[in-house]
C-alpha cells in the first residue's frame, strides 16, 4: 500500500471529537506497527493529528489552521506549545 493511501485510511480511523489508542488503530487499520508510526508521523507534520500519553485525536480545523500558521509563519506574535497559545519571545 502506498504511503498516501495508508494515511488516508489511517486518517479516517481516528474517531472525531475522540481519542484512539494506537493499539486499538493499528488493529482497526489492520496495520503492523510500522507503518502505522510512518503513518502518524506523517499526518502529525502535517498538522492534523495529535499524539497524546492517552492516545490519538484529530485536530479540528481551528487548530489546524492555528498549528499550521505557527509552523509556517514565522513573524506571528505567538506561539503553540503543548495546547497551550503562548507570547512569542
Amino acid at each position: 500500500m502506498k504511503a498516501e493511501d495508508t494515511d488516508w485510511l489511517v486518517y479516517h480511523r481516528i474517531p472525531d471529537n475522540a481519542t484512539i489508542s494506537e493499539k486499538e488503530l493499528a488493529e482497526s487499520c489492520g496495520l503492523d506497527a510500522a507503518d502505522l508510526t510512518g503513518s502518524l508521523a506523517r499526518l502529525e507534520r502535517s498538522c492534523l493529528i495529535e499524539r497524546r500519553e492517552d492516545g490519538i485525536r484529530m485536530l479540528n480545523f481551528g487548530e489546524a489552521l492555528l498549528k499550521n500558521q505557527c509552523k509556517y509563519e514565522k513573524d506571528l506574535p505567538y506561539t503553540v506549545e503543548n495546547g497551550v497559545i503562548k507570547a512569542r519571545k
